[in-house]
């Protein structure tokens, strides 16, 4: 985009802030919830040509046309898509509001709500809480463990004050990314594995055995895909794919299944004797991941100090000090 007109759009959001209204973001999140219009404007109890007009105002406004005529209904545009991914946003930012002023009123210091993919979950993030429990005894603290991409969807809608994952480069100018460190990887057996007490282990020798992978499109189910291209070889038949570390645990314990993980949970794992981690070096390494924070939302000043804790920096005190 030219320099003049991101400068022109720029200057005119408080023109655009000034014609927009909560009811305009509720018709839209209504046909987000519903599909149509017409049953949007009927939970709101408005007439459709009410909200025909709400949505032409809002369509004036923001200069795009949000809806088109599909038969005798309407869909949105992708631009009416993108406005209610925004505005799903800005509801959650609401809900996130309400709920600390609500914990504020009931004598509490509000509340935290975080999510994070496992990795960091044994050392970085147990820390991290543990430091903000001692300095917000009152905070409520969310905790919510899943895939880097679920984990940028709830930051994009509210849900979260802060997301701990990998970030999408086309993400990088609305979000604010630190990175943490780099992920290593662990393959995984059972204790009563062939391959369990075995000093070194090829990688190659592992293709005749069942494995246990992450769904397609994850980034540690990619890092594996990268060394079976390289043997030339493809994917073991019969997968079982799960997110689920419990379950691959479970399953590796049972048969003589091969699984991956997170060097820092199958540490965890390894040290109360429920695995084995082979000798086996991946070649391939994973981006770093890191915390990550909206840019226009800002944080509480709880959920600030959660973010030095876990990147393990000076901590502030309540009264704005250092430790």
């Amino acid at each position: 985009m030219p320099a003049s007109s991101h400068a022109s759009r720029t200057s005119s959001i408080p023109q655009l802030l000034n014609r927009l209204r909560m009811r305009q973001v509720a018709l839209i999140l209504a046909v987000g919830e519903h599909g149509t219009l017409r049953k949007a404007s009927a939970e709101l109890g408005m007439t459709q040509p009410a909200a025909t007009k709400m949505i032409q105002e809002l369509e004036s406004a923001l200069g795009q046309r949000l809806f088109e005529r599909v038969g005798r209904g309407q869909k949105l545009t992708p631009a009416g898509a993108s406005v209610l991914r925004y505005f799903r946003g800005m509801r959650g930012s609401v809900e996130s509001m309400t709920r600390e002023l609500a914990e504020l009123e009931l004598g509490g210091t509000g509340r935290v709500s975080v999510g994070s993919i496992m990795a960091p979950s044994p050392n970085l993030l147990t820390q991290a809480i543990i430091a903000l429990k001692r300095a917000y005894p009152l905070l409520s603290v969310d905790v919510t463990m899943d895939t880097s991409d679920r984990l940028f969807e709830l930051l994009r809608e509210g849900v979260l004050d802060v997301a701990i994952g990998r970030i999408r480069d086309e993400h990088r100018a609305d979000y604010s990314f630190t990175p943490l460190e780099n992920e290593a990887l662990a393959l995984v057996v059972g204790v009563k594995h062939p391959l369990a007490k075995k000093k070194t282990v090829k990688f190659a020798s592992l293709l005749d055995y069942p494995w246990i992978l992450q769904p397609t499109g994850s980034p540690m189910r990619e890092v594996l895909e990268q060394e079976f291209r390289m043997l030339q070889a493809p994917s073991p038949k019969g997968l079982i794919e799960t997110a689920s570390i419990l379950t691959t645990t479970n399953l590796i314990a049972e048969t003589e299944m091969v699984g991956v993980m997170p060097q820092s949970i199958a540490d965890t794992y390894a040290r109360h004797g429920l695995l084995v981690i082979l000798p086996c070096f991946i070649r391939h390494k994973m981006e770093a991941f890191g915390s990550i924070t909206r840019k226009d939302r800002p944080l509480s000043e709880a959920a600030r100090f959660f973010l030095s804790a876990l990147h393990q920096g000076k901590l502030p005190l309540r009264d704005g000090k250092t430790h």
